[in-house]
């Protein structure tokens, strides 16, 4: 190979991504995560956040973090991993106050859902098994599947009779069965159907790991997630993974499962041994969140109010609307530059939407990513509902198709 300078590697790629209407930016933010905020120097309403309760500038939360730290109960920084001499007492209590949330022996807490996911598929899943993996999990389950010593199957999107045929390809070869997957998935909005997959564990003797990012906090009973939306207990052989960055308005991520399961991720797992602990102050944050999420049920509610009356408004519109029943609400404009253009009209509008394009999502399926909270007012959905109908009613530019049948 000629050696080549990094210029010569990317300028090209770089340029490429940029003609295919993929190139990505980061947009600033001046104002604190709410409904209302100024992107870019815009004023907008903000329909891309993952807040979906609205804690993430929560009065209660900030009234505790003032709190500890004029009473100097904790440092921001933890300043060493959690083996050496970053585990603190709320660090400590977090895990418990989770463990006991959920009904489950034990809870880690790794500093992001990344980092979470990578260490559990390569702590577990070993030379001569094999994950299978739902074809539209998360990138961090299909990397943490890939740096891991074991086979790699993706199975086609919620397909269980695909799966089962996996299982039984499995059984024949005594390997261990590993069945990963989002518990909602988080560009399409719907959920995996874990009371199936988990008669299929148990069936199969498989181990599963259910990435609920986007369930806990606002599915499920008392926001327990997407097992408990399904009514379902896990098992010892089954590691839950949920973000602190979402309903929780906070930061960092942790693993719910069996004692052993937990000691196994603290003995072997490397994105944990070798990684500073997340800040002292974000633990607090959390426990403070949790205590919310714990008697949220008017916010949930709230948030389903809102979902219906989106999907209601958008279609009667005619639009492409996935099938999701979360806060996630897509709409498939297929083309990336329409995609791209009905972002930046929005915003013309004051409605700031993500557009969402490959390799973020398979190719032909550009989409607006909608999100919803619960902080979201009547008036601020039906705004956005009247800013898509301007856009729906002009010309197309491209020929569209329905989305998918899920």
């Amino acid at each position: 190979m000629p050696i080549e300078s990094i210029e010569q590697r990317f300028t090209g790629r770089l340029k490429q991504r940029q003609d295919e209407h993929l190139y990505r930016q980061r947009p600033l933010s001046f104002s604190p995560q709410q409904p209302h905020m100024q992107i870019n120097g815009v004023h907008c309403i903000n329909f891309c956040s993952n807040d979906y309760l609205g804690l993430a500038n929560h009065p209660q939360i900030q009234q505790r973090l003032i709190e500890v730290l004029q009473n100097q109960e904790v440092s921001y920084g933890s300043g060493a991993a959690h083996l050496v001499t970053g585990h603190h007492l709320q660090h400590h209590l977090l895990e418990d106050e989770i463990a006991d949330w959920l009904g489950v022996e034990r809870v880690l807490l790794f500093s992001t859902g990344f980092m979470a996911n990578l260490a559990v598929l390569q702590t577990f899943a070993q030379k001569g098994d094999v994950i299978l993996g739902d074809k539209l999990n998360h990138a961090s389950l299909i990397d943490g599947a890939l740096q891991s010593e074991a086979d790699f199957k993706r199975y086609p999107h919620l397909d269980t009779k695909s799966l089962e045929k996996r299982l039984k390809s499995a059984k024949s070869a005594n390997q261990q069965a590993i069945i990963v997957t989002d518990g909602v998935f988080s560009m399409d909005g719907d959920l995996a159907p874990l009371d199936k997959i988990q008669e299929l564990t148990g069936r199969y003797n498989a181990w599963l790991i259910v990435d609920d990012a986007h369930g806990f906090g606002v599915l499920g009973e008392q926001g327990r997630g997407t097992l408990s939306h399904f009514k379902l207990t896990p098992d010892l052989n089954t590691l839950q993974i949920g973000t602190l960055g979402k309903a929780f308005g906070c930061g960092g991520a942790f693993v719910a499962g069996s004692n052993t399961a937990i000691e196994a991720l603290i003995q072997f797992a490397r994105p944990y041994i070798y990684t500073t602990a997340s800040p002292q102050l974000n633990a607090v944050a959390v426990r403070e969140a949790l205590k919310i999420i714990k008697q949220a049920d008017n916010s949930r509610q709230k948030l389903q109010i809102r979902i219906k009356q989106f999907r209601k408004g958008v279609t009667n519109l005619g639009l492409s609307l996935w099938d999701s029943p979360t806060a996630i609400q897509p709409i498939l404009l297929e083309n990336s530059e329409k995609a791209i253009q009905w972002s930046e009209a929005l915003k013309q509008q004051g409605f700031w939407v993500a557009a969402i394009r490959p390799p973020t999502v398979p190719q032909n399926q550009a989409r607006l990513r909608i999100t919803l909270s619960a902080s979201h007012t009547p008036k601020h959905v039906e705004a956005l509902i009247e800013a898509l109908k301007s856009l729906a009613n002009q010309p197309p530019c491209t020929s569209t198709q329905p989305a998918p049948k899920k």
